[in-house]
């Protein structure tokens, strides 16, 4: 994990919807004193300028602060009064849009993830945004990390074997996002289908593959 690079910051300068997909079979790298944990990412949600689910909607506050760049941050916020989820700033400094990353597959640091979360289903680990921050242990202190800094605690690198991550876990599925009432029908959720990570299958809206 050591040699691996983070993504560079022009990766995160395009529209989040955009970027979205392109996060996916991307590793989440998590640092710690004890060594690495990480995770592909299979499952994520664009949140738009003009979106009225998106955070940014109504402009920028002390809670939002690091959705408006600069691009390739972290954006952390809490839910439910107890869950925390991890998103991933997109667009020039300004600019209110973040992808929200849904699920991933973990690949290292089982173990440490495992002991923060007990789960009888291997899938029920990270199947889930406030599962993964759990299994992770991110939280606010995390808010505005520079995922463009490889001695950062958090940052996304793409593995050396992207292709076949895709290839043997794909394909890629759009549909519409979860748990919110604004703008429910955008098709603004990308996930790999041949993942058993996913959080959730709805009906398909469209196939990127």
């Amino acid at each position: 994990m050591a040699t691996l690079r983070p993504l560079p910051r022009g990766f995160y300068e395009a529209s989040a919807e955009a970027v979205a997909p392109q996060l996916l079979g991307q590793l989440l790298i998590r640092r710690e004193r004890h060594g690495f944990s990480a995770g592909l990412i299979v499952e994520t949600e664009a949140y738009l300028r003009h979106d009225p689910a998106c955070h940014a909607f109504r402009g920028q506050t002390a809670r939002n602060r690091s959705m408006f760049g600069p691009p390739g941050h972290a954006y952390l916020y809490f839910i439910y009064g107890n869950h925390w989820c991890f998103n991933v700033v997109c667009c020039p400094a300004g600019i209110g849009e973040a992808i929200l990353v849904r699920a991933l597959e973990p690949v290292a640091g089982r173990d440490r993830l495992a002991a923060r979360r007990q789960t009888k289903k291997p899938e029920d680990l990270t199947n889930g945004p406030a599962k993964l921050c759990a299994a992770l242990a991110l939280d606010r202190s995390h808010d505005s990390t520079d995922l463009c800094e490889a001695q950062g605690p958090i940052f996304i690198a793409a593995p050396p074997d992207l292709e076949n991550i895709l290839k043997t876990r794909g394909p890629i599925v759009t549909t519409t996002r979860i748990g919110i009432v604004k703008a429910a029908d955008w098709p603004l959720r990308f996930y790999l289908e041949g993942s058993r990570f996913v959080s959730r299958r709805p009906r398909k809206v469209r196939n990127l593959s």
